[in-house]
């Protein structure tokens, strides 16, 4: 989504994102049931990991927190698709919260704002007005308007996450 100002490939070496420790769990991907619908014929998708949420398939999650190897907090985990080469799920699959990433779509005290992560590394190099000005003008509407018609893809707001 953020292709007019990173390149794939700078996010693709870097790949930050496709990892959580236990405090960023809140970040992992949700998964739509059309996500699941597309998921389900891939002889490599295996469910078994995945937390549904809602008694019709709504949405889920990948239960992550079984993963880690020690009590260390910063002890990253995998996203199940991380390959060697980076996210191994098509467009159709790739769940919203990843290809909207660095972004994020928050409940600020009952309005809906696009986010900015922090801990972003490649995004951070960038000057955050020129990012504003990109999300504004390209982005941000359809994103709203995709987050209304899903509101279980709505985050509490964060502080520390600057507003777009």
């Amino acid at each position: 989504m953020l292709g007019g100002i990173l390149k794939k490939e700078t996010c693709a070496a870097c790949r930050f994102c496709c990892s959580f420790r236990r405090t960023s769990l809140w970040e992992a991907p949700v998964f739509t049931y059309e996500n699941m619908l597309v998921l389900k014929d891939d002889p490599f998708f295996d469910g078994s990991d995945l937390t549904v949420y809602l008694e019709d398939y709504t949405y889920a999650k990948y239960d992550l927190s079984d993963k880690y190897k020690t009590d260390d907090p910063n002890e990253e985990v995998p996203c199940p698709y991380l390959g060697e080469k980076g996210c191994t799920l098509s467009e159709r699959e790739k769940p919203w919260d990843c290809k909207i990433w660095p972004l994020r779509v928050m409940n600020k005290d009952g309005e809906i704002v696009v986010a900015l992560t922090p801990t972003c590394p490649s995004i951070n190099r960038l000057d955050f007005e020129t990012v504003k000005e990109f999300v504004d003008t390209n982005l941000k509407k359809d994103i709203i308007e995709y987050a209304n018609n899903h509101p279980y893809l709505i985050k509490e707001y964060r502080s520390d996450y600057p507003i777009i």
